[in-house]
């Protein structure tokens, strides 16, 4: 039974949550303030944190990018604001999706079922830990890639770009597959972003290996990683 993990104030949201999850067959943990929170996802394993921006402690945006230097456990925000650009933080520093209040507890936990669809077959096929993918050394229990021997500093979204396009070394991968790999919903508006991820990691490779170009852009389509040894 997936344990979900509800960091939410208010009580009446909270409860909502709790009831439609639990019909759907999650286990369910609340807690009303952000240190509570990651102070029980460091001692305890959680399937999901569904956390809310405006807690009384410290925000929601705080808490994820704590959240992010011990766990990749997938993370659902809510928040009462709408705002593109609160939508596009969000994304970036870790989250897999991003619910707006009012919401229908119904919805939130269709998004919850699909999230974990996501992740669990994400990994599934992938290379068992420490696996040589030509230059490359993948490591899924630690979330590291190494490139001809050394650690790249990668962030939770540029790990998971660069493990999916390895995966299928010169497979062409759209944006939009790109993005289903991410965990991120498609309506979320984060599609043009991921030009800026595979920037920021031609960026890191290029600091390893300035003569090498591993990721190649195919115009309209999208990008593939070529292996070099």
């Amino acid at each position: 039974m997936p344990k979900i993990l509800i960091v939410e104030d208010e009580a009446a949201i909270a409860d909502t949550l709790v009831y439609a999850l639990q019909a759907e067959g999650f286990a369910t943990r609340w807690v009303a303030v952000a240190g509570e929170a990651l102070a029980l996802l460091e001692d305890e394993p959680f399937d999901l944190v569904i956390l809310d921006v405006g807690l009384p402690d410290i925000s929601g945006f705080e808490a994820c990018k704590r959240l992010r230097r011990f766990s990749e456990v997938p993370v659902i925000f809510l928040t009462a604001r709408n705002e593109e650009i609160d939508r596009v933080v969000g994304l970036e520093i870790g989250a897999d999706d991003y619910v707006t209040k009012p919401f229908s507890p119904r919805e939130v936990a269709a998004r919850v079922k699909v999230i974990l669809k996501r992740v669990v077959p994400r990994h599934a096929a992938a290379p068992t830990a420490a696996d040589p993918v030509g230059a490359f050394q993948i490591d899924l229990l630690r979330y590291q890639i190494h490139f001809h021997g050394q650690l790249l500093p990668l962030t939770r979204h540029e790990f998971r770009l660069l493990e999916t396009l390895l995966g299928q070394p010169g497979r062409v991968f759209s944006r939009e597959q790109l993005l289903d790999a991410l965990g991120v919903a498609r309506e979320a508006g984060y599609e043009r972003n991921i030009d800026s991820h595979i920037k920021g990691l031609r960026a890191k490779l290029r600091a390893v290996a300035p003569a090498t170009k591993p990721i190649q852009t195919h115009r309209g389509l999208g990008y593939s990683c070529l292996l070099e040894h």
